[in-house]
């Protein structure tokens, strides 16, 4: 019997999907637009000569992420997905405005705190399950990925611009105009979830079931470690590009829009080879790996333009794989019925990386010197690499079972 072609989304689950994904990319616009600019200009601010300090502004925004991603979560399940999400935008905002207006690092990290008290990830995911057919979520989550993965590359290019053009307290009141923007989207252009009644037998998956699933876990563990390399390494690579590299500020996009492009270009042909061929686990793997790579590489304090532009693209690629794939494979390993769940505390851990991330590398900066960052970096990477190879579970392809390792 040949074989069934293959499903589209329907116009109403591309609709939901986009426009969701767009909200999820805009939750993270906040946080990425201040790594490029936000170590060199925290030396211009009262208190801003501690790393630990700038590490904490960088992070904290992931902590009350963390904090509130599942009481979100549960308060979208009581009273509906978008009057959370819309009071969430509200938050971010809040935040924003806050941090537009502060005039030094104490009243910086409360707008960030604030910020990222709009903790509305878990929401938006939840609402795409709700929104899209089983066999369209895969796609539905990989959209979020890929818009993580290209609003980090966009806030890389355009925050140098910016903030010479409006500054650090332009940049964040941008973004607390843009939330509120983005609240016109939730009423306009999100269709309304569709309700359905679960069935009747259906068995119902615990939380502590879904938190302590090994394979999930290892996911899980990923996120984290992910992020928390991201948010270290940028305590130290903005300085050094204008230090090590001889770079000023301004300049940056002209090393960041060439890389990043060029990422996206390098990653997209091996992701489309590993779900056609049926070896996403193995290059999986290898981005794990090229990202360990990088950051031993950078722990050997290299210096000129050449090489550390070189390891920026490689780090980018091993990023954008390992951004795309996560989420796609939470929402295929998690259990049919808990897919919100397992999601929830997805997004929880991904929060909890980047505030860890912030403030580990400003600590370890501020005790042992910047080339101790991507020592730790390649440490918690190392440790990734010894999870991920230990997973039970893969997605045969997209539209294949599950294979046990």
């Amino acid at each position: 019997m040949p074989a069934d072609p293959p499903e589209s989304m329907t116009p109403r689950e591309l609709r939901a999907s986009v426009s969701l994904a767009s909200l999820f990319a805009l939750r993270m616009l906040g946080l990425f637009l201040i790594l490029p600019v936000f170590a060199l200009h925290a030396r211009t601010l009262p208190g801003g000569e501690d790393a630990r300090l700038i590490g904490l502004a960088l992070g904290i925004y992931g902590l009350t992420q963390g904090f509130l991603q599942l009481l979100f979560g549960v308060a979208s399940d009581r009273f509906g997905r978008k009057p959370v999400i819309v009071f969430g935008l509200l938050l971010f905002a809040l935040g924003s405005f806050v941090a537009a207006g502060a005039h030094d690092i104490y009243v910086t990290i409360l707008g960030r705190a604030l910020q990222g008290a709009g903790a509305i990830s878990a929401a938006i995911t939840a609402f795409i399950a709700d929104s899209t057919r089983d066999s369209q979520r895969t796609k539905a989550m990989a959209m979020i990925g890929g818009s993580i993965g290209l609003t980090f590359a966009l806030s890389l290019v355009g925050a140098p611009l910016l903030y010479e053009a409006i500054g650090m307290g332009g940049i964040f009141a941008l973004t607390g105009a843009l939330a509120l923007a983005a609240i016109v989207v939730v009423a306009l252009v999100v269709p309304a979830a569709p309700l359905v009644a679960p069935a009747a037998d259906a068995r119902r998956t615990t939380f502590a079931e879904v938190l302590l699933e090994p394979d999930l876990l290892r996911l899980n563990f990923g996120i984290f470690s992910l992020h928390a390399v991201q948010m270290a390494m940028f305590v130290v690579l903005p300085t050094w590009l204008a230090d090590r590299a001889g770079v000023p500020l301004a300049e940056h996009w002209k090393i960041y829009l060439p890389v990043v492009l060029l990422s996206f270009a390098l990653m997209l042909p091996p992701l489309l080879w590993g779900e056609r061929s049926g070896r996403s686990r193995g290059l999986f793997i290898g981005a794990v790996v090229l990202v360990l790579a990088v950051q031993l590489l950078l722990a050997g304090q290299p210096a000129g333009l050449v090489p550390l532009a070189a390891l920026l693209l490689a780090f980018f690629v091993g990023f954008n794989i390992l951004e795309a794939s996560l989420p796609s494979l939470v929402s295929r390993l998690a259990p049919p019925e808990a897919k919100g769940t397992a999601l929830g505390v997805y997004n929880t851990t991904q929060s909890l990386g980047l505030f860890c991330g912030g403030l580990l590398g400003g600590w370890v900066q501020q005790s042992w010197g910047q080339a101790s960052v991507f020592g730790f970096c390649a440490a918690l990477m190392a440790l990734w690499l010894v999870v991920a190879v230990s997973h039970r579970r893969w997605p045969r392809s997209a539209r294949g079972g599950l294979s046990a390792t």
